[in-house]
Formats: structure tokens, C-alpha cells, sequence
């Protein structure tokens, strides 16, 4: 029996902090849409936030660790809705089609932030890494639908991998030429299901 006392309240509303840094983070991505990672800085953030610089700082140190944040907020979203989709999906061909829907969907919403991982990654280690891990845990999830669909475990890994990485890349493209996302997904979920042997 649990004494009096003894248990601890959890918390069920974001704190004061977490709604700023919330706030900080969807500033920044409006700064993103408006003027690009070159246009914005500390001060356009903290402006668009509504707070001073000063404040902006006590939660993150620069422009590039409120991108890092950014980056780590979109593809945490991203990778609990493709892990929702394949929890959801009876067959392995369905977990593939929601997958990449919902992939273009998070480039349809957040596909500037998702062109900045891109374009930064090569410079910004804290990206890179926030990126890299995305990537690293869809293909864990995709590795485990393509097994589903009948792959060995081994090839099942390495092609998964290597589709996440076309999947990052026609997306990119697509979204920085500014052509269909849905034209883009069409074509990555004929090549997905091909190359796990699936029907179309």
C-alpha cells in the first residue's frame, strides 16, 4: 500500500518555459517561410516571438541550436506518425502508401524546416545529427515492414536504408523545384512497393 504522501503529482500542462520555447520554435519556422535561413537571425526570432533577445538566449544559444531544436521538433512528429501508420497497417504494401503520405504531408507543412536539415547538415553538426537520427529510425521501421512483405532481415535493413535516403531526396527535390509532392509520392510508393516485391 502506498503511503501518504509518497506520490508524486505528474504534470500535465506545459510549463511557462515550454510554451517560449514552443513559441521561439514557431517563430522561427515562420522566419523560414518569410526570408529563408540566410534573412533570419537572434534578433528577427526573438522579434517574430515577441520577446528580447536576452530571453531568447536564456533557451538557446545561437540561430543554428534554435534550427537544431526546429529540426528535432519536425522529424520527432515525423517518426511518431510513421511508426503510428505501421503499428496501424494491417499489410506491408498499406504501411508503405501511409508512410509516404504522411511524409508528404510533413514536407507539405514543414518543408522548409525539412529543406534547411537538408541543406545544413553538411555545416551544422547539431542538425546533421537531429537529421541522421530521423533517418536512421525510419529505416529501423521501414526495415521491419520490409520484412513484413517477405525480405531477410539483413537485405530487408539495407534496403530499407537506401530507400529512406531516395525517399529524403526526391522529396527535396521536388519541394525546392517546387513541383507535386503528390506526383513525387506516387512515384516513390511504385518504386517502394517494387522494390519489396509488392503488388502496386
Amino acid at each position: 500500500m502506498e503511503e501518504r504522501g509518497t506520490r508524486t503529482r505528474r504534470r500535465t500542462a506545459p510549463t511557462k518555459g515550454d510554451l517560449r520555447e514552443r513559441a521561439i520554435l514557431d517563430a522561427a519556422e515562420q522566419q523560414l517561410d518569410s526570408v529563408g535561413a540566410d534573412g533570419m537571425t537572434v534578433a528577427t526570432i526573438a522579434q517574430e516571438a515577441g520577446i528580447t533577445r536576452g530571453a531568447l538566449y536564456f533557451y538557446f544559444g545561437s540561430k543554428n541550436e534554435v534550427l537544431a531544436a526546429l529540426v528535432e521538433r519536425t522529424v520527432t512528429k515525423l517518426r511518431t506518425e510513421v511508426d503510428e501508420v505501421d503499428a496501424a497497417a494491417a499489410a506491408p504494401g498499406d504501411a508503405v502508401r501511409q508512410g509516404i503520405a504522411q511524409t508528404a504531408r510533413m514536407w507539405r507543412e514543414h518543408g522548409t524546416v525539412m529543406r534547411t536539415a537538408v541543406e545544413l547538415s553538411p555545416s551544422v553538426p547539431a542538425i546533421d545529427q537531429a537529421w541522421r537520427s530521423a533517418v536512421v529510425a525510419l529505416a529501423d521501421t521501414m526495415a521491419g515492414v520490409a520484412e513484413r512483405a517477405g525480405l531477410p532481415s539483413g537485405t530487408a535493413a539495407e534496403v530499407a536504408t537506401a530507400l529512406v535516403w531516395m525517399t529524403e531526396r526526391v522529396f527535396y527535390q521536388a519541394f525546392v523545384a517546387d513541383s507535386s509532392l503528390d506526383d513525387a509520392a506516387a512515384t516513390l510508393t511504385r518504386v517502394w512497393l517494387a522494390a519489396l516485391g509488392l503488388a502496386a
